[in-house]
């Protein structure tokens, strides 16, 4: 059992009495007073060499012995599975055994904490940049502010007190005189006194001041004008600036606008945090002193403190770079693009003493002569140090004439055989029999490069040797498949074009031929040279895809449409010949297909050459006995050249053969344009047996009984059609507009209903019903159809047209941006824009947007017309003649005035520019109040 402390068993006693106060005790701090230290404490100045106060002594230090001989026996330091803590062998005896064990083991704990060092290193750098994140210093929390700075003016600079200013100012600073300005008519109620002026009077400034030569400074007449003064001043400030001129060369010493460049020279041109710029540098710096022959640390150096605007400190550092790294020609290059062009060649210079088999040194050299004579020099001695560099000698062949450029490539190909590009130029320069033998000993040197052969091909072909053209690209086939060269397609064909630009189309042609079909499948082949086709044509080396179709029917004669799209290829980029050579052959091969005779007799009938379009259709009769279309173009070939009688027997033999309904159309028209209208309702008697299901039949008979006055039999027979061809949108238009010009407005407006039960969701219809209302007057019930047809057809770009003109002026731009929005790129929608910046007056702008919707849709006539009626309006004769041509070359056949112009049997015999003149007439001037265009 352990006996209790003493301090327990005498509690009167307290522990700490007769022991000496502990080292810097102060009594009561405990309850927040604070002591002091008086002279007694420390006691008088002494020095060193005196005996110290027994009072001031510094504790006496135990021995070691006595460390050694105590234990800690107390409860703190026991632990129960320990024991007391302390070494069990601190009184053993220390020998080199021990001693050598702890040197092992402190070399044991040096080495595991070397592996932990890195994560511990980065662990304490991610918790010391957390920490400065989080509490950074007030230089950093300031950092902006001061880079705000740069932008302080002068003025505000000056106005910034002085520190300290604001505290004890009054004792500090006496209290400055204050001046009040006196106005101006003080002044010139004092100016009688004596005049004194420092001013000379011979310099032309008295002159300014009134007064100034007299007594006083007024005269008697005359008043104070401070303008003057301000000018004498000004003069004044002149005279002391041109002091400062250098009286040697009259030049100023302080040229303002070069002092402003200067200055602006001297901002650095870095934009980014100086600390940054300064963490580089450090880093840079430590790579730099880390390993002192890395050539990037001291080219990313010397950049950094260029792009500081420290441009001297770079060429410092670069020039220790070519130093430390003399084997490094980036180094030594970086270094004279820093220095000015005199020290630039000096450095190049001793560069490529150092590094003399360095192309890139010997160009740079090369390029800061500023002679020619001197660039030749330097690529001479270039050339050399290293006659095998293959740039090196390009380059110097540039610089010569003809003559000197041969002997030098003659050098060239004998040190740098395997380079195609100096056989190849070399070739160029010679004759023809040089050439070839140059191109020989290419092929020799260089087997598997297909451009030699290539040029050789080239070559006889300028020389006219064509047979020999086909022959070199075979063997140059053969023979680099025989050296184990993968022959890629799309390189030769690639070569091809650039052949055919080079202007051997020969060439051309036999590259094409011989590698079209290499690595191709046989099912894939007829699609693959479509393609390749297309891709040449695109690229503009007709010749290359003219080669191909040509290969392509060679292997597929009996292809319709290999036939039809080398055709459309030659009516687009060859001539006529061409185009009427190449279908000859189609229809010697392809008699059947009726697009190629009519192609032929097309293009001889534009030609001016008719006796040979009938003879095409002749021979294309007999191909086809009962051919429709045929028939059809041999009526419209004779029509057209005014052979009536000819189209009328050649339209009584087709129905004879071929009782078609456009053939009965056709010849009902024919007569119905020549004015023979009782034999034109016959034909459509006859034809209406037969096709009793054809609308334009029964359109053309109902508007012959319109022209003839006959309206109520005209309106039986459109009402017998629509029961027939109830899906026909026409005749449920005839019919209405019928029913409307005999004022029936009741029955049409049931006529239409009854054609929107019949046709549902057609826009068409919803348009003529709206249109009908608003041509009756009744606004109110137009407004209501088209809601109800934008519900049924919410993207219909004809309604949304209509609905923009429905609305009031103010608010048709918003209901325009709604049309664009649900019909971006609609035709329709697009011109009523167009007529919207007409009406605005907005020229420009209606003509662009004009040209958007002809882009759009160019087969709308209705739109060519409008764009040519603003052009007459408004428009220069060119742009007018722009337009026409256009709508010519677009050949539109759509459009709702464009349709009922064209269609109308006076029109019949006329062309696409009359059509548009007669169109443009008849449209009105776009105007705010008009509803319906």
């Amino acid at each position: 059992m352990t006996a209790p402390p003493a301090a327990l068993l005498n509690k009167n006693k307290k522990n700490f009495i007769g022991m000496p106060a502990p080292l810097g005790y102060v009594a009561g701090v405990g309850r927040g007073a604070t002591g002091f230290t008086t002279r007694s404490d420390i006691g008088p100045a002494r020095d060193a060499n005196d005996v110290s106060d027994d009072r001031h002594a510094p504790p006496n230090k135990r021995k070691k012995k006595d460390d050694d001989d105590d234990e800690d026996l107390n409860d703190a330091n026991y632990d129960e599975f320990n024991g007391y803590g302390g070494s069990l062998c601190n009184k053993d005896p220390y020998d080199k055994d021990d001693e050598e064990a702890d040197a092992i083991y402190d070399e044991i704990d040096k080495r595991m904490d070397e592996k932990r060092r890195e994560y511990r290193e980065t662990r304490l750098k991610a918790e010391l940049e957390n920490y400065r994140q989080e509490r950074p210093k007030i230089q950093q929390m300031f950092t902006d502010l001061k880079r705000e700075l740069a932008g302080v003016s002068e003025n505000d600079w000056s106005s910034i007190p002085e520190v300290g200013d604001a505290r004890n100012r009054k004792q500090r600073n006496p209290r400055a005189e204050r001046f009040t300005p006196l106005p101006d008519s003080v002044l010139s109620h004092n100016l009688g006194g004596e005049n004194v002026t420092t001013i000379d009077p011979g310099s032309g400034l008295a002159s300014m001041m009134p007064g100034t030569n007299t007594p006083g400074m007024l005269t008697p007449s005359g008043d104070l004008d401070l303008r003057k003064i301000g000018q004498a001043r000004n003069t004044l400030m002149g005279m002391r600036l041109n002091q400062v001129s250098d009286a040697v060369g009259g030049q100023t010493v302080v040229d303002p606008k070069g002092y402003l460049t200067d200055l602006q020279s001297m901002i650095p041109q870095y934009g980014g945090d100086i600390n940054d710029v300064k963490k580089a540098r450090l880093l840079l710096k430590s790579v730099r002193e880390t390993n002192p022959n890395h050539p990037p640390a001291w080219i990313a150096s010397a950049r950094l403190e260029e792009v500081t605007g420290k441009i001297q400190s770079a060429r410092n550092l670069v020039m220790k770079g070519c130093e430390m790294c003399p084997k490094s020609e980036d180094v030594w290059l970086e270094a004279a693009r820093l220095q000015p062009p005199d020290m630039a060649r000096a450095v190049i210079a001793q560069a490529v003493q150092t590094l003399p088999l360095s192309p890139r040194l010997w160009i740079k050299a090369a390029d800061l002569e500023l002679e020619l004579k001197a660039k030749k020099r330097v690529y001479r001695k270039a050339l050399e140090q290293i006659p095998n560099s293959e740039l090196l000698w390009k380059l110097a062949v540039e610089l010569e004439e003809e003559e000197d450029a041969k002997i030098l490539l003659s050098r060239a190909v004998e040190c740098c055989p395997t380079s195609v590009d100096l056989w190849l130029a070399l070739a160029r320069l010679e004759v023809y029999e040089n050439a070839r033998k140059v191109l020989n000993k290419a092929r020799e040197n260089n087997p598997k490069d297909r451009q030699i052969w290539i040029t050789a091909a080239k070559l006889e072909e300028a020389n006219g040797n064509d047979t020999l053209v086909g022959k070199i690209i075979e063997r140059a086939i053969s023979t680099l498949q025989a050296n184990m060269v993968d022959i890629n397609r799309d390189f030769w064909i690639k070569d091809g074009m650039e052949a055919e630009h080079a202007g051997a189309v020969l060439t051309c042609q036999s590259i094409i031929k011989n590698i079209v079909g290499y690595g191709v499948e046989d099912e894939d082949r007829k699609h693959a040279w479509m393609e390749d086709a297309d891709s040449c044509a695109s690229q503009g080396a007709y010749e290359c895809a003219r080669a191909i179709y040509s290969h392509a029917l060679s292997v597929y004669p009996k292809k319709k449409s290999v036939w039809l799209a080398a055709a459309h290829f030659e009516r687009s980029h060859g001539s006529r010949e061409s185009l009427e050579s190449l279908l000859q052959q189609a229809v010697t091969h392809c008699p059947q297909e009726e697009t190629l005779w009519l192609m032929g007799a097309k293009s001889k009938w534009l030609a001016g050459d008719v006796p040979a379009a009938r003879s095409i259709l002749a021979l294309a009769f007999k191909a086809n006995p009962n051919s429709e279309e045929i028939w059809l173009a041999a009526v419209k070939l004779e029509s057209e050249n005014n052979e009536y009688e000819r189209a009328r027997r050649l339209l009584a033999k087709a129905r004879s053969q071929a009782a078609t309904a456009k053939v009965m159309m056709k010849s009902a028209h024919l007569e119905w344009a020549l004015g023979n209208l009782e034999v034109a309702s016959n034909l459509l008697d006859e034809g209406l047996k037969e096709v009793g299901d054809f609308a334009k039949l029964w359109m053309m008979k109902g508007q012959i009984m319109e022209q003839q006055g006959k309206l109520d039999n005209a309106w039986e027979v459109y009402r017998d059609a629509v029961k027939r061809c109830c899906s026909s949108i026409p005749l449920w238009r005839l019919l209405s507009v019928l029913e409307e010009k005999q004022g029936r407005l009741v029955t049409a407006r049931a006529t239409l209903e009854k054609s929107r039960v019949r046709n549902p969701m057609n826009d068409e219809l919803w348009l003529l019903a709206i249109r009908l209302e608003l041509r009756a007057g009744q606004r109110e019930v137009s407004r209501a159809l088209m809601a109800r047809a934008l519900q049924e057809c919410p993207s219909s770009g004809i309604l949304w047209a209509q609905a923009i003109f429905l609305e009031d002026p103010a608010q048709r731009k918003s209901r325009s941006v709604d049309a664009l929005k649900r019909c971006q790129d609609d035709a329709h929608v697009v011109l009523t824009v167009a007529k919207m910046f007409w009406m605005e007056g907005k020229k420009n702008k209606a003509r662009e947007w004009f040209n958007k919707t002809v882009k759009i849709d160019p087969d709308l006539g209705d739109a060519w017309a409008w764009y040519y009626k603003m052009e007459v309006l408004f428009g220069s004769k060119e742009q007018q003649n722009e337009v026409e041509k256009r709508c010519v070359a677009a050949d539109p056949h759509h459009g709702e005035h464009w349709c009922t112009t064209a269609k109308d049997i006076t029109n019949w015999r006329k062309k696409t520019p009359e059509i548009l003149h007669l169109v443009a007439d008849k449209l009105p001037i776009p105007v705010m109040s008009r509803e319906v265009y």
